[in-house]
């Protein structure tokens, strides 16, 4: 089934969502690997504010390669989810609503996600030059020295992503590996 939401992402729309499910979002995502990820983390050990508002809002994981004349992102393809785990408790518990990235997470994060009633999005790896089609605008907002990895505001129109985790905690990786042994 594909829905199609906007973004942010309302804990109504969060809790409407079913692993497996197709989704198209619309509106405002952020984009943080790794590096931006330990730079928040700095941030709220010290006391100061992240560099945009986490409620309600999906972070991508992604490091884009550099735009092609014409177009406001080059290809924008998902990271590995697990290396944000250490991170994303924290950030789920600030408000964080949603998560794009590829492959499992830990049972922290699930743990996390059900807690806070967020989702965890899957989109395909390998499949940049599609997805970056989506992105209608990019602007550097935060951490502009790590380059690719600095966060970037991103306005996308029906980019297109799979629930693999719901609010409830049913991830795809499990279910579906189940149904394929039956």
């Amino acid at each position: 089934m594909e829905k199609r939401i906007r973004v942010p992402l309302s804990r109504e729309d969060a809790l409407s969502l079913k692993a497996g499910d197709y989704v198209c979002l619309t509106g405002t995502i952020y984009t943080a690997r790794d590096a931006a990820h330990k730079r928040m983390q700095e941030a709220l050990e010290r006391g100061k504010p992240l560099p945009f508002d986490i409620r309600g809002s999906v972070i991508y994981y992604m490091g884009p390669s550099p735009a092609r004349e014409g177009r406001p992102i080059g290809s924008a393809g998902p990271t590995t989810a697990s290396r944000m785990d250490k991170y994303t408790p924290a950030l789920l518990d600030l408000g964080l609503a949603g998560m794009i990235g590829k492959g499992r997470r830990s049972p922290a994060v699930r743990e996390a996600v059900m807690r806070n009633r967020a989702v965890y999005f899957a989109a395909v790896g390998g499949a940049g030059a599609l997805l970056s089609k989506a992105v209608t605008s990019a602007e550097v907002i935060a951490y502009e020295d790590l380059g690719t990895e600095a966060i970037r505001k991103l306005t996308v129109e029906d980019l297109p992503v799979i629930v693999c985790m719901d609010a409830e905690g049913t991830d795809l990786y499990e279910t579906a590996a189940e149904e394929y042994r039956k």
